[in-house]
Order: structure tokens, then sequence, then C-alpha cells
């Protein structure tokens, strides 16, 4: 079956059930990639560790959404 149609007969569903398709399909989405899960935690160690070294500051939330 087609995505059109699949998507044509899902309309026809009440909305109750097409949010329940909906919220599926954005879970389905929403699977961490562990490569970068991994990268992100090395990255994290690395900065933890120069944090307890002295080699970072850190820097208040309000301070870090100005500066982005």
């Amino acid at each position: 079956m087609s995505t059109e149609k699949i998507v044509e007969q899902a309309l026809k569903l009440p909305a109750t059930q097409r949010f329940e398709i909906a919220q599926q399909l954005l879970h389905s989405l929403d699977k961490p990639d562990p490569e970068i899960e991994r990268i992100w935690g090395e990255e994290a160690a690395r900065r933890l560790q120069a944090y307890h070294r002295g080699e970072l500051e850190t820097v208040a939330l309000d301070e870090a959404l100005v500066r982005s």
C-alpha cells in the first residue's frame, strides 16, 4: 500500500485514533543513535575532567542563553 493510500485511510479514522497513530510514528523516529550517544558521552567526560582540572569555568544559564 502506498503512503498516499495509508494517509488517506488514516484520515478517515476518529481523531483519537489518528492521534495514537501520529504519536506512535513520532516515537518510532525518536531513537538515539548509539554512536552519537557514545561521542557525546566522551565529550561530556572530557569537559567534566577539564572542569575538575580548573581548565574550564561555569557560566550561569542566563548568561549562556544571552551568548547564544
